[in-house]
């Protein structure tokens, strides 16, 4: 086993010069000392006293370790050929590095190794390049700010002067003495890294690096371009960055932010719980820096009440600077048409000393291409419709621009996403409780309206994100470092954000195919089997989702993929099972959503559930009028309304308040499972008075089945950047046998169910 190290020993005891200032012995443990102790002698003695014994077994068990180290190891193999690992040995600094690196080695061949505590504790400390970035900034902090560059060499937080930083350069490496201490030092590494640093110090002394730069380089999201970009992998270990003191007192308090409270917003008709409270504080400073803000609460934790506390605030404000021309600007909301009525009335409720106008057909009197009396109000609402139609909206400068289900803007390529990122505004907000819907170019697109340069351009983000990919751990850590402050997301699960809400309860409600619905099925399988084998590209991508379509209608009701208008009830496995579901609930007097992706079944299912409840729901899907979706809703939640509620899940997936509702039905799978979160929440939300019972459908033996167990297997993007993700875009970047297999009928599965 090897055994103690000392300073300054020679081979035969005396003192050492300081080339030689370490010392190996190798030894055994013969006995236990009178004291307990175990007693370690030199591995030479073992020789002679089991050699004189004739005691070849505790010898071979001895040697038997020193044989497999040294076949781990080339140096131990040569100490054994050359007898030197019976003898003490000193040793230089480079020696004792080497040994001190092949410890798991050592170990792993059943050797006892004793080092010193200095290297046990911790490992030696090592000399790192120490970078700080926005150490005293002169301008102030904020998106347009330019952060100041310094870079020096230091050993545990202390700056090393000159001299040593050139003495330690200058070494040949693995363990060097400095400042009466061991430490660790590959020099040709950090020869590298200074240089390069000292390089960029250099060219920073003009002006500075942009604040969004310096954001990247503290996460470690380096891209292309980035002063961090070009530096070797191995070379950043013998780098620090940091915040100076006076970026990192601003960053403290964003993040503090997050949790402190403020005076409540004045003239608010409503007390704010104490989480909305710090919504309201953490939007208000974000935005005061000039950048932009995503608040990602949970659907129903009232992130509408939130940005009404925050208009309040800047109408004192603009109230107290009265006669500034600056300040005479009003905020913009941009909100999906179907909205509108809801913020109207939420708005109303809390707000009434806010003057809002909204520039949309159904309710603006007045001509839309005017811009005339626009600078008096408070609040002006529009639709992403109307953004693209409206130019002089991207023309004017506004106090704030709030998106609302910002998930609308997730495509960059989209007029609405290239005409809200067009807006010019001192602070922008986007408001979703989805950030990430499919993928990570989702979270690039929000980005670029929030705080446009912060992710990079859209090339350089996605060779970013390719490069992560074969990251096994942690892999979208500097990522989530980099977004986390400009994000502010709580949980309705979260007891520590409410507590009285009530429990949410997710089931999958699994059903069987009828033989109609199994013969279709089978059938529209070898279609697509037999086609894909013919197309390629593009046309191979629109051939995959439409036949993914077609075999979840044929999951949903025969009548829905033939078109043949009948919808028997008999024909239908889903049909049954809601049957089933809702006979129960109509007995026990309780109400239901049932969300479907398809607008051509929603009044299928609404007559038929007429029938079960003995009584008409109501419908709601994207050729509902927007003027008629909130009398929908509050019919709905009067004590005595209609008993169920039928809804496309893109109308009325988001924004309603449906909380009469006790259960929710998933009737078709979207297959990401934020969406179907987020229309979940249109029942499990504040005002909640029951537990939420959540019924996702699944046709056993089918496609829906095998998407179901990947969802629930799921830990992707999401996963560690926000929520769970998912969509049916990924599925067409299948091969044809991974694909066939997917949507393949399990006949035997799907009768039994």
């Amino acid at each position: 086993m090897a055994d103690g190290w000392a300073r300054d020993l020679s081979p035969g005891g005396e003192q050492a010069g300081p080339e030689w200032p370490f010392a190996f012995l190798a030894t055994y443990n013969s006995r236990l000392s009178a004291h307990g102790q175990l007693q370690h002698l030199p591995l030479e003695r073992a020789l002679r006293e089991y050699g004189a014994a004739k005691n070849h077994a505790a010898l071979l068990s001895l040697l038997q370790p020193i044989q497999q180290a040294a076949e781990r190891v080339p140096w131990i193999k040569d100490l054994v050929d050359s007898g030197e690992v019976y003898q003490p040995l000193a040793w230089t600094p480079r020696d004792a590095y080497r040994f001190l690196q092949s410890i798991p080695d050592l170990e792993a061949s059943g050797l006892i190794v004793r080092v010193p505590d200095w290297w046990k504790a911790t490992k030696p400390p090592r000399p790192v390049v120490n970078v700080k970035i926005g150490g005293n900034t002169a301008t102030k902090l904020g998106v347009g700010a330019l952060l100041d560059f310094s870079v020096n060499v230091t050993l545990n937080g202390e700056a090393l002067s000159e001299r040593e930083m050139q003495s330690i350069l200058a070494s040949s490496g693995g363990l060097v003495s400095l400042k009466g201490q061991w430490v660790e030092l590959d020099s040709g590494k950090l020869a590298v890294a200074v240089q390069h640093w000292k390089k960029v110090e250099r060219e920073a002394r003009d002006g500075g690096i942009s604040f969004f730069e310096g954001m990247r380089l503290l996460s470690g999201t380096n891209l292309s371009g980035d002063a961090a970009a070009t530096v070797p992998e191995d070379v950043k270990e013998w780098v620090g960055i940091s915040a100076g003191e006076q970026l990192g007192s601003m960053l403290g308090e964003l993040r503090s932010s997050q949790e402190a409270g403020e005076t409540p917003p004045p003239k608010l008709q409503a007390t704010l719980r104490p989480y909305q409270q710090a919504g309201v504080h953490w939007l208000r400073f974000v935005t005061r820096l000039g950048l932009g803000a995503c608040l990602a609460d949970d659907m129903g934790l009232g992130k509408t009440i939130q940005v009404i506390g925050l208009l309040l605030h800047l109408q004192a404000e603009r109230a107290r600077k009265a006669g500034d021309a600056k300040e005479d600007t009003p905020s913009l909301l941009v909100v999906p048409a179907s909205l509108i009525a809801n913020w109207k009335v939420e708005l109303a409720r809390f707000a009434p000393s806010l003057s809002i106008s909204i520039l949309h057909p159904s309710e603006a009197g007045g001509d839309l291409k005017d811009p005339k009396g626009i600078s008096e109000q408070d609040l002006v609402i529009t639709t992403y419709t109307m953004l693209c139609r409206l130019d002089w909206l991207r023309q004017l400068e506004w106090k704030l621009v709030v998106l609302d289900e910002a998930q609308a803007i997730k495509n960059s390529g989209i007029r609405q996403a290239r005409a809200a990122k067009e807006l010019r505004a001192e602070g922008r907000i986007a408001l979703t409780g989805t950030p990430i819907e499919n993928r990570l170019s989702d979270l690039w697109s929000l980005f670029d309206f929030l705080n446009p340069g912060l992710l990079g351009s859209a090339k350089s983000f996605a060779s970013f994100v390719k490069q992560r990919e074969g990251v096994k751990q942690n892999a979208y850590g500097p990522l989530r470092t980099l977004v986390r402050p400009y994000i502010l997301r709580r949980l309705k699960t979260d007891r520590r954000v409410i507590a009285d809400l009530p429990e949410k309860t997710e089931v999958s409600a699994y059903c069987g195919l009828t033989k109609v619905q199994a013969a279709l099925y089978e059938n529209a399988v070898r279609e697509l089997a037999g086609k894909i084998e013919r197309a390629d590209g593009i046309q191979r991508r629109g051939l995959v989702l439409t036949y993914l379509m077609r075999l979840k209608q044929i999951c949903n009701h025969p009548s829905q993929q033939t078109a043949d208008g009948g919808y028997a009830p008999e024909h239908s496995g889903k049909f049954q099972r809601l049957a089933e579901i809702c006979r129960e609930l109509a007995e026990r007097q309780e109400k239901a959503l049932i969300f479907t992706q398809f607008r051509e079944i929603t009044v299928p299912l609404a007559n038929f559930l007429g029938d079960v409840f003995g009584r008409p729901g109501l419908v709601l899907h994207g050729q509902t009028p927007v003027g008629k979706r909130q009398k929908l809703v509050e019919e709905f939640q009067r004590e005595e309304g209609p008993p169920f509620f039928v809804l496309s899940l893109k109308a009325g997936g988001s924004g309603l308040n449906l909380t009469a509702a006790s259960h929710v039905v998933h009737f078709d799978r979207w297959w990401n499972p934020a969406v179907e979160n987020q229309a979940t929440d249109r029942a499990f939300r504040i005002g909640q008075k029951r537990n939420v019972m959540v019924h996702k459908f699944v046709c056993r033996g089918t496609v829906e089945e095998k998407i179901d167990e990947i969802i629930s297997q799921k830990t992707g993007l999401s996963v560690e950047l926000l929520d769970d993700c998912g969509g049916e875009a990924l599925l067409t970047e299948m091969d044809n046998e991974q694909l066939l297999h997917l949507v393949a009928l399990d006949i035997h599965k799907a009768m039994e169910a």
